[in-house]
This record gives structure tokens, sequence and C-alpha cells, in this order.
């Protein structure tokens, strides 16, 4: 129903095995599950802001962009770096099954929360079997 992508994942991987270094960190890591009747997803955003975050669906594409901005100043003199800060960006593929128009967002102690129920449309329902009573006909001999 849900499916992750992240098209330079095998680049990374390649990179750090050919030259035995690090490739870049997972800046957005994320958990994905289902609870009852919607997918719940959460990203680990620490120390950016709330204004930052921009939600996207377009086509069953949902898009996560975040911004973590420097926090030192022109002047300042950084000692260790180690920290990821930029602009992020995470893609998930949502499945048919899901209802991209209710997604739900919520944002607290640096974790952004989307819960996103399965659309009515997939969830099971009983079908009705109708049958039809014919009158008995009588026959004159």
């Amino acid at each position: 129903m849900l499916m992750r992508t992240d098209p330079f994942r095998e680049l990374d991987r390649l990179a750090q095995q050919v030259l035995g270094t690090t490739a870049r960190p997972a800046a957005m890591p994320m958990d994905a599950w289902q609870d009852g009747e919607e997918f719940v997803v959460a990203f680990d955003l620490p120390g950016v802001a709330v204004d930052s975050v921009d939600i996207d669906i377009e086509r069953n594409v949902l898009t996560v962009k975040a911004e973590r901005t420097d926090p030192a100043g022109e002047k300042t003199e950084l000692i260790a770096a180690e920290r990821p800060r930029g602009v992020f960006s995470r893609q998930l593929i949502l499945g048919d099954a899901l209802d991209a128009d209710a997604v739900k967002a919520s944002y607290d102690a640096g974790v952004l929360t989307l819960r996103i129920p399965v659309a009515e449309k997939a969830k099971p329902r009983r079908i009705e079997i109708a049958s039809e009573k014919t009158p008995r006909q009588e026959i004159n001999a």
C-alpha cells in the first residue's frame, strides 16, 4: 500500500563500497506502520522549524521537503559540523488503496507525523445478493 523510493540509494551504496567512505547521511529518517484503518508515517526532523516543512501530493506521490538552517552566523567559526543542513526531501508513492485527499499532518518535538487513511473503496464490504422470486405459474390442462 505504501512504497518508499529513494533514487540515489543504490548510487550511495555503490559509492560507499568503491570509495570506502560513508555515503550522504539520511537527513530525514522515517518509520511507517499500519494502525487500524490508516497508515502512519513519522519523519525525524530535529532542529527544523515547522514553517519550513512543506508537504505536497501529486498523482499519489507524497513529497516532504524541509529546511534546516545553519545555526552559526557569518562571523562564527565552526569547530565541528556533523549535522546535515540545507533543504531535504523525501518521496513516498501512495498506493491506490490510500486516501490521498484525507492526509493529516502533525509536528511535535521534531517529529512530523502523517496519518493516511485507507480509502473507502479499498475497505472490505459485504455484498448483498439479490434474488427474484418468480411467482408460481399455473398450467391449465
